[in-house]
């Protein structure tokens, strides 16, 4: 009999490892966990000496940590406890991309997806639903339907094949490398283009939620999250996929397989780099209580990467003008955008605001917007101040209380702002950063502009244009200038929003982002300039 350690959630919220317990009996199933792929795939070294291994790389990041995010449990627990008479309906839906393997096996078997009841230590799919996004998810996933919208909002369809389950790859398999992964893991391989484009990605990370009234009854339905849309409309479509930035290819041939090891040019890292470092960070705190498998290590080095990623691949800025005109001090902020969706993009809890910064000769400062705070908060920014209320667009600030803040804001049908995603039904202002070769003018509704921004002359496709006009109340010069774009993948009003409600997820992680709010914005570029003068 194999035995584990379990983790148990105690009525505070706080889980802890706390004793071993027998394995649940094993259940009928199409997916394996990843810990059988990484037996052969890893460890792998690049001719350049770097670790390359497959299944470590996979183990650190967002997608293998999918079902254990502490954030989604609250967000489902809220979302429940809005509209429980729709609790299946929403456990359902929110498994099928994050516990995918889990709720694929019980929608096979005529049930659906349980999010809590999967995540107790012993149900028979615990050790499938905690595994998230695994190797087996994504790799036996068909090209039939995708691109379709059948495909989104997790409409993947899994292949299979007449002599068992087949998994794709991007490189030709010879018969004898088939028969060696046939005998260890049950899996064909085979060849399959369809898992390098970007529509496999878009069957989960294009998602539209169904607004519900208090009784549960559909009355709209929003574009929640659509990158795949957005990066359609952009220029981005000719020449990159999601896959192509988000799993960098090795340089050099590579194997695949630490077992009869054949060198594959083109080989993808499964780092699946993306925008959130800040839960990779709070995976790896609290990682006893969340289950992670990854080493300490390894989820150090993912937030590290992830940091880097952002800093250097996200946007740029630059002080294209910084003048005295008399009493006051006129600055001109061009940022562009270097991906290949809007910025930020996905899940609307993410946003990214100017910090502007001007001091004097002695270092006082003069002028501060967009200052964030140890909470999370923004100074001056009216959605943290009161969330009934937010920024709008602008093309020119002139008072520190204003802050140009790149986000979603979603109203219910009484048009009032909220942050849950089944009282959502439009959005009243969208002024994300667009991507190149956006065309606001033509763009469908589910990736729109809206707000100000949509008749911003300076906010284009690729970039916007910011004016600043600062009183200096006599400041002496010379006079300093500096600006950033800092980003947060959790804005402070949506984990605030979740105290008002009383469960252990949302507890647990409203303390959590208390913990960890002071280092939850990030830099995305930065740029300074002197003005000399009085």
């Amino acid at each position: 009999m194999w035995l584990r350690i379990v983790s148990i959630c105690v009525a505070a919220g706080a889980c802890a490892v706390s004793a071993w317990a027998a394995e649940p009996p094993p259940v009928p199933s199409r997916f394996v966990t990843a810990a059988q792929c990484i037996a052969c795939h890893a460890p792998l070294t690049a001719p350049s000496g770097e670790d390359v291994s497959i299944g470590f790389d996979w183990r650190a990041t967002m997608m293998a940590n999918s079902a254990r995010d502490p954030y989604w449990h609250a967000a489902v627990r809220r979302e429940v406890l809005d509209h429980p008479a729709a609790q299946a309906a929403i456990e359902d839906k929110c498994s099928t991309c994050h516990m995918p393997m889990a709720r694929t096996d019980a929608a096979a078997a005529g049930g659906r997806g349980e999010v809590f009841a999967s995540l107790l230590p012993g149900a028979p799919q615990h050790a499938l639903a905690a595994d998230g996004v695994s190797c087996t998810v994504c790799h036996q996933i068909a090209a039939e339907n995708l691109g379709e919208h059948a495909s989104f909002d997790g409409g993947f369809a899994i292949e299979s094949g007449a002599d068992g389950p087949i998994v794709f790859g991007p490189h030709d398999i010879d018969a004898g490398r088939q028969a060696v992964m046939r005998s260890a893991a049950s899996f064909t391989p085979s060849a399959g283009s369809h898992i390098q484009q970007s529509e496999l990605c878009a069957t989960c990370h294009t998602l539209f939620t169904s607004a519900l009234d208090d009784a549960g009854q559909t009355i709209g339905t929003l574009p929640e999250q659509v990158p795949y849309q957005e990066w359609l409309h952009s220029e981005y479509r000719d020449t990159r996929s999601c896959q192509s930035c988000h799993m960098p290819e090795v340089a050099a041939e590579t194997p695949i397989t630490s077992v009869l090891a054949q060198p594959r040019p083109r080989v993808s890292q499964h780092t699946f780099l993306g925008g959130n470092a800040f839960m990779l960070g709070i995976l790896n705190q609290h990682r006893g209580e969340l289950g992670v498998t990854a080493l300490p290590q390894e989820l150090e080095a993912a937030v590290e990467a992830t940091k880097r990623y952002l800093g250097t691949r996200a946007a740029t800025l630059t002080i294209a003008s910084a003048a005295r005109a008399g009493s006051r001090l006129d600055v001109e902020l061009v940022l562009a955008s270097t991906t290949g969706h809007k910025l930020p993009t996905a899940y609307p809890s993410r946003r990214a605001w100017l910090h502007v910064v001007v001091t004097d000769a002695s270092g006082a400062v003069v002028f501060e917007s967009g200052a964030v705070r140890r909470d999370g908060s923004i100074a001056g920014n009216d959605n943290d101040a009161d969330s009934m209320r937010f920024e709008p667009h602008y093309d020119e600030l002139t008072s520190a209380e204003q802050v140009q803040v790149y986000e979603a804001i979603m109203v219910d049908r009484g048009d009032a702002v909220t942050t849950g995603l089944l009282r959502g039904v439009r959005y009243v202002k969208d002024n994300r950063l667009l991507p190149r070769g956006f065309d606001k003018a033509t763009a469908e509704p589910d990736v729109a502009v809206h707000g100000d921004a949509a008749t911003d002359a300076s906010f284009t496709a690729g970039s916007d244009r910011v004016r600043y006009r600062i009183e200096l109340a006599g400041a002496r010069g010379p006079l300093t200038v500096s600006a950033e774009l800092l980003y947060q993948s959790i804005g402070y009003r949506w984990a605030e929003n979740l105290r008002a409600y009383d469960a252990a997820e949302t507890r647990r992680f409203v303390g959590y982002y208390q913990s960890a709010a002071a280092g939850s914005a990030l830099a995305l570029a930065r740029a300074t300039a002197v003005v000399a003068g009085r």
